[in-house]
């Protein structure tokens, strides 16, 4: 009875309101100390300095839908460089009437790689759908027949081709540098070695060092007459350069793998082919994807590089419209937007990485 009625009249204590809820995590975060409610008074008077003439420039005092004179006269942004040229800029010099086939063949691509992010679909059957899908995206890009007109490859631009060389040049690189990095840490001197001078021979090397040898030094040596195409030889280079660096990715996540793995696959009578397969690539490529996904997406963003050469991708495309005297001066414009684009497709890779790394319980 005494420690009932004790705890009854026990008056409940709250904690100060300076130690929780918002204040509380202010002063525990922001103004812990001295130096560090200074950093945040810096960092707060910037802010206030930069965000509203940004969002006057960017929203207020902007003009979305116009003539390039009209935004000649107001000191906001002239997204209206966008909607005004996007069909050049997504497309090129794809011919204007037939623009819905690079539309229809990228709305493909994109359903074939969202279609293939599910765990679930990886089966012989996507396999085929890849294989079908791309024969078709070649007839829509291609043309030729079916009532549809023949477009060259040299009118292939915008964003199609700039997808097509970084899709098909992720895809290829990847095989290839997991075949190198099994070269570099083979048993046989000659197989070895041959590796060894290819990925230090292209690491060592600038990427446009190669573009500028597929478009220029190449054709050289083809016998008179033969021509391979440009927008070919660009994609191999590209290929070539990404392999080397996967290589040694892969190759650092086949030494992260304990050497009991490699006993117990032969304790198992596996071959050479069989425990690769089976036992240490599927456990080294889970080591290896958040650096693996670095290189693809610094791969995706390097087919800008291909304006070395005179290919237009987007980024061409965008250049081209700049040099049109009704829109030069409003190159700031167009390169947030070109930004925003490159923005998107590496936060989709990110995130998709991300999310392939908890299904299959990296580092567990």
């Amino acid at each position: 009875m005494g420690n009932e009625s004790f705890s009854a009249g026990r008056e409940v204590l709250k904690p100060p309101v300076t130690q929780v809820g918002v204040v509380g995590w202010l002063r525990k975060n922001l103004f812990n100390n001295w130096y560090n409610s200074l950093l945040t008074l810096l960092v707060l008077y910037g802010l206030w300095a930069t965000v509203p003439p940004l969002i006057n420039w960017a929203f207020i005092d902007s003009l979305w839908d116009s003539s390039s004179a009209a935004c000649r006269d107001i000191d906001g942004a002239c997204w209206s460089i966008i909607p005004q040229n996007i069909s050049f800029i997504l497309f090129g010099f794809f011919p204007h009437g037939e623009q819905w086939r690079p539309i229809t063949a990228i709305i493909l691509l994109l359903s074939l790689v969202f279609y293939s992010k599910n765990k679930k679909h990886w089966k012989r059957s996507l396999a085929v759908y890849w294989l079908v899908g791309l024969i078709v995206m070649g007839v829509l890009m291609r043309g030729g027949i079916f009532g549809m007109e023949l477009v060259e490859t040299a009118q292939w631009s915008g964003l199609p081709l700039t997808l097509m060389l970084s899709l098909f040049g992720m895809v290829c690189a990847y095989p290839l540098g997991i075949v190198l990095a099994l070269g570099r840490r083979s048993r046989l001197p000659a197989i070895k070695s041959l590796c060894v001078v290819y990925i230090e021979l292209i690491r060592g090397v600038p990427l446009i060092s190669l573009l500028f040898m597929s478009s220029v030094m190449f054709p050289l040596f083809l016998p008179e007459g033969m021509t391979i195409d440009k927008i070919l030889r660009a994609q191999v280079a590209l290929i070539l350069f990404t392999a080397a660096y996967i290589a040694e990715v892969v190759r650092g996540g086949l030494q992260a793998i304990p050497k009991g793995q490699y006993e117990a696959a032969d304790s198992l009578g596996l071959n050479y082919g069989k425990s690769m397969r089976f036992i240490i690539l599927p456990q080294a490529l889970k080591i290896v994807i958040p650096p693996s996904v670095g290189i693809l997406i610094g791969a995706f963003k390097d087919t800008s590089l291909v304006v070395i050469i005179a290919l237009y991708d987007v980024l061409k495309t965008t250049q081209v419209t700049l040099s049109n005297p009704k829109w030069m001066g409003f190159s700031t414009e167009a390169y947030i937007f070109l930004a925003m684009l490159y923005f998107i497709c590496c936060l989709g890779m990110s995130s998709y990485s991300r999310k392939l790394e908890k299904e299959l319980h990296t580092g567990r």
